[in-house]
C-alpha cells in the first residue's frame, strides 16, 4: 500500500512535469508569430552533400535550380559515392552555370565522416550566407531560399527551419516516423523561440560562413560520425544569434525510411549525438523523456490496481488534453494536421522504440552515416 501511495504521488509530479512541457515550453512555438521579414537580396550558397543519391538528385535538384531567387549558387558535394551520383551532378552542371561540384575522395582519417565532406563544401562556397539541405530533400515551394534567408539580420546569423517527411498513405511506420520528426521539431523550435536553441536538422538549416570558421567548424566533434547539424548548432547557437523560420513556404520534405529496420539504423546514428549536448540541454531532454516513460508506466499500473482511480483518470485526461491542444496548434503551423489525433498511440510506440534504441546503442556502436 505504501508503495502504491508513493507511486501515486510520483504520478502526480510526473503529470505536472508533462503539463509544464506541453503547456508552457512547447507552447512557445504555438505562440510564436509567423512573420515575413523584408526580403533581402543577399547572395546565397545552397549546400547539398550526397552519398549514393543519384536517383534522389534527379528528382530534387530541378526544384532547387528553379527557386525564385536572383542570386544563388549550388554547392554539390559528392561524398565518395559508388553509384552514378557524380555523373548526375556533372549533367546538371552542364545545364546550369551556378553549380559548383566538390568531389570528395575517401581519406582514411575521416573515412565515413560527412563533416569532412561538408567542410570542403563550405570552403568552396563563394558566398557568406549558407543554406543547407539533403540530397533526398525537396523544397515545398519555389520561395524556400527567399523565406529562409529573409530571417538573417545583423544579429541573427543562424536560421532554423522545418524539414518534414513525406506522407505515405496506409503506413503506420510512416506515421510513427513523421510523429517523431514533428515532436522533435516542436522541441527544438520551441526552445529556440524561448532563447535556448540546442539543435537543428540539416534538411533545412542556414547560417553564415563566417560563423562556421569563427568557431572552428566541426573540429570540436569531428571524431563523432554524426551531428553535423545538431552538434554544431548546440556548440554555437544562442538567443542573440539564432532565429526560426516556420512559414509553410520555407519547409522542405524528405523521403522517410519505409521499414522499421532501416529507420532503426538511422536513429541509432542520430541518437548518439545527444550525449554530447550541453548539460542543461541533456537535462531538459532527459527529463521530458523520463516523464513520458513514467507517465505511461504509472498510469497503467495505478489503473490496473484501481488505486485512487478517479483522480488518476482525471490526471490522465488533463495531461492528454493539454498535450492534444498544443500538438494540434503546432500541427497547424507545421502542416502535420493528421498526427495529433493519433498522438497517444504514436507516443507509446515511440517511447518503446526509443528505449530499445538506447539499450541497443549501449550494447554496440552504430555505423557511419552511409
Amino acid at each position: 500500500m505504501v508503495i502504491l501511495e508513493i507511486a501515486f504521488y510520483i504520478f502526480i509530479a510526473v503529470v505536472g512535469i508533462q503539463v509544464f512541457f506541453y503547456g508552457i515550453i512547447f507552447n512557445s512555438l504555438t505562440r510564436h508569430k509567423v512573420i515575413k521579414p523584408k526580403q533581402k537580396n543577399i547572395s546565397v550558397s545552397v549546400i547539398i552533400c550526397a552519398k549514393n543519391e543519384a536517383e534522389n538528385l534527379k528528382k530534387n535538384l530541378p526544384l532547387i535550380m528553379t527557386q525564385d531567387y536572383s542570386d544563388f549558387e549550388v554547392i554539390l558535394i559528392n561524398d565518395d559515392s559508388t553509384d552514378d551520383t557524380l555523373k548526375v551532378l556533372e549533367e546538371f552542371q552542364e545545364k546550369h552555370n551556378n553549380i559548383k561540384i566538390v568531389n570528395v575522395k575517401s581519406v582514411e582519417k575521416f573515412w565515413g565522416n560527412k563533416k569532412y565532406a561538408l567542410t570542403l563544401g563550405i570552403k568552396a562556397a563563394t558566398h557568406n550566407f549558407l543554406l543547407f539541405t539533403d540530397a533526398d530533400c525537396k523544397p515545398l515551394s519555389t520561395y524556400w531560399i527567399k523565406e529562409m534567408t529573409s530571417h538573417f539580420s545583423n544579429d541573427k546569423t543562424i536560421v532554423l527551419g522545418y524539414g518534414a517527411h513525406k506522407k505515405i498513405k496506409g503506413s503506420f511506420i510512416n506515421k510513427l516516423i513523421r510523429y517523431e520528426t514533428f515532436l522533435t521539431a516542436i522541441q527544438y523550435l520551441s526552445y529556440a523561440a524561448l532563447g535556448q536553441p540546442y539543435m537543428a536538422v540539416g534538411r533545412n538549416l542556414a547560417y553564415r560562413k563566417e560563423q562556421f570558421f569563427e568557431t572552428n567548424g566541426f573540429m570540436q566533434h569531428m571524431h563523432i560520425k554524426s551531428g553535423d547539424d545538431d552538434l554544431f548548432i548546440n556548440q554555437v547557437a544562442k538567443a542573440s544569434n539564432t532565429t526560426i523560420c516556420i512559414t509553410k513556404e520555407s519547409f522542405t520534405e524528405s523521403i522517410p525510411k519505409q521499414s522499421l529496420k532501416d529507420w532503426t539504423i538511422q536513429k541509432r546514428r542520430h541518437i548518439t549525438t545527444a550525449n554530447h549536448y550541453k548539460l542543461k540541454h541533456q537535462f531538459f531532454l532527459a527529463t521530458f523523456y523520463c516523464s513520458q516513460l513514467l507517465f505511461w508506466i504509472l498510469a497503467i499500473t495505478l489503473l490496473i490496481v484501481m488505486f485512487n482511480w478517479k483522480i488518476v483518470v482525471g490526471l490522465i485526461i488533463l495531461r492528454f488534453l493539454v498535450q492534444f491542444i498544443n500538438l494540434f496548434l503546432a500541427s497547424k503551423k507545421l502542416n502535420e494536421k493528421d498526427l495529433p489525433l493519433l498522438s497517444p498511440l504514436l507516443e507509446l510506440f515511440l517511447i518503446v522504440f526509443q528505449f530499445f534504441i538506447f539499450i541497443k546503442n549501449m550494447i554496440s556502436k552504430p555505423k557511419y552515416w552511409k
